[in-house]
């Protein structure tokens, strides 16, 4: 290892397992000291135990490491505040938010409950957004003091948030709802020396078992296994690394060996009448400025 994260004090969410851990554990191998968030759920977001986060933190430790851990609920303020205070108090510093905890409640729309509903955003979209507001916090007193960081947010958002996916409203729109808050903090807090990015990853995880049923069974050619969620943590690592200097705003997709810059909504075909449009006019305006437009990318699982 490089010792890309040397000094660093990084807190990752939801790292008792899957993607989180293999964060945890590769910011850990490259210097970072590590608070190891997990409510240790189910993958619906029942039950709960410390034990997921103090495994990864006891294999940090073994690994000649540093880390503590944290079983705070990370959607409440009192859990997202905590959260900063284990950094600080355990570490002295806070320098790298990864925010990646969360659970799935798929159901078809007409079949989605409110309660469905409202779990998912509040553990996607809520806990993104409470954990990066005291972040940020910090981040801001440390500039208002003369004391520079340089801090860096790691969100976690989704091809169904970028896309769109059958089956999974609400998880899309948590997702889709990430991208807004990754744009937004992105603009507002990098006068505080804070960059805020985001990934779309594509892993194996309790989460995407299903989905990814049919390419789990056996790595590929010399053994690289695409599905692994430790294929993801490089880019996080990265951008969550004082090397990234410059990239904020910005939507990745990663998955196995790839990496893709996602370029969302800009202007296409345009037709500007100068006055206001008649209903038919608007629909004959619209029918000739799709025929012009790049083709829409189909939603996940469509037919």
């Amino acid at each position: 290892m490089t010792g890309l994260c040397d000094g660093r004090v990084v807190v990752v969410t939801g790292a008792g397992r899957g993607l989180g851990r293999a964060h945890a554990l590769a910011f850990a191998a490259e210097g970072a000291k590590v608070v190891v968030n997990d409510l240790g759920v189910g993958p619906g977001g029942d039950g709960g135990s410390l034990g997921p986060a103090q495994l990864v933190v006891d294999e940090i430790v073994a690994a000649g490491g540093e880390a503590v851990a944290h079983g705070g609920d990370i959607a409440t303020t009192e859990g997202a505040a905590s959260l900063v205070a284990a950094a600080l108090e355990g570490f002295g510093r806070l320098d790298t938010l990864v925010n990646n905890a969360g659970f799935l409640r798929d159901r078809m729309l007409v079949n989605l409950d409110e309660d469905d509903w409202d779990a998912v955003m509040r553990v996607h979209l809520k806990g993104h957004f409470l954990p990066l507001r005291h972040a940020v916090a910090h981040w801001r007193a440390e500039a208002k003091a003369g004391r520079a960081p340089v801090a860096r947010v790691v969100n976690t958002s989704s091809g169904a948030g970028l896309l769109g996916s059958v089956g999974q409203g609400n998880y899309s729109a948590a997702k889709a709802g990430i991208v807004g808050l990754t744009l937004v903090a992105a603009e507002e807090t990098g006068r505080y020396g804070v960059q805020v990015n985001a990934i779309a990853p594509a892993a194996r995880t309790r989460m995407t078992e299903q989905t990814f049923a049919r390419t789990m069974a056996a790595p590929g050619e010399g053994g690289f296994d695409a599905m692994a969620p430790e294929n993801v943590s490089p880019l996080v690592v990265w951008l969550g690394s004082a090397a990234s200097d410059g990239v904020t705003g910005r939507v990745f997709e990663v998955e196995a060996g790839r990496i893709t810059v996602m370029e969302g909504w800009r202007p296409g075909p345009t037709a500007d009448r100068g006055a206001r449009w008649a209903p038919g006019e608007a629909g004959e305006a619209v029918r000739k400025l799709l025929a012009r437009a790049e083709p829409a990318q189909p939603v996940y699982g469509a037919r």
